[in-house]
């Protein structure tokens, strides 16, 4: 079954079901599930392009928020427990604190326009133990405006934009790959003083 099928036959269900699932880290087409209501509601106006983004809105905040709940309950013991196995170490695992306590508001707000980062910013965040009233309004706020944006775009530009969302998601694609190797790169090069900070902010064994 197509997504075009899917969301003409399922409408606003098949928008939440899509958009949520890629949103708690199920790896679908949550973003073209999105374009393709808007679109859909555009030419048909057999659905109401309020009623898409307030679903898509809903289901991308309820999704990682399901998401972060996973890591923080399931991903971070998996990590603590089995990590050391791919050398995901204790010393590791506290860099990663470190960073998401830093800037993890930016990591999950833009990470919601990033393909990869968006389904998995989330669960990592909750992994790392980042505070949830933190997570909360970055979340949100990133998934009001990603709706936002594609839902009435879609709805405005219909089939044209549909054509050009297949590049734009490449161009973010490149451009993500990019930054993540880049950021890698950094905190590879930066690993022994980032560790040294994180020491510093959660001393002794983790919990």
């Amino acid at each position: 079954m197509s997504i075009d099928h899917f969301v003409s036959t399922s409408g606003y269900l098949a928008v939440f079901v899509l958009v949520a699932a890629e949103s708690l880290g199920i790896p679908l087409p949550g973003e073209t599930a999105l374009i393709a209501a808007g679109a859909f509601a555009g030419h048909s106006h057999k659905l109401n392009v309020w009623i898409i983004f307030a679903v898509a809105s809903a289901a991308a905040i309820i999704g990682d928020n399901i998401g972060f709940w996973i890591g923080d309950k399931g991903g971070y013991r998996l990590a603590r427990r089995y990590g050391s196995k791919v050398h995901l170490d204790e010393r590791k695992l506290k860099v990663g604190r470190y960073i998401f306590d830093r800037h993890g508001t930016k990591v999950v707000f833009f990470g919601r326009f990033v393909s990869i980062l968006r389904t998995y910013a989330a669960f990592l965040a909750g992994t790392s133990k980042m505070r949830w009233r933190y997570f909360l309004p970055a979340n949100a706020a990133g998934g009001i405006l990603w709706s936002a944006l594609y839902t009435f775009a879609a709805y405005e530009a219909g089939a044209t934009f549909k054509h050009l969302s297949s590049r734009i998601d490449l161009i973010l694609g490149i451009v993500a790959v990019v930054v993540i190797v880049g950021l890698l790169l950094v905190v590879r090069r930066q690993t022994d003083k980032l560790a040294d900070k994180a020491e510093l902010a959660y001393p002794g064994p983790l919990e």
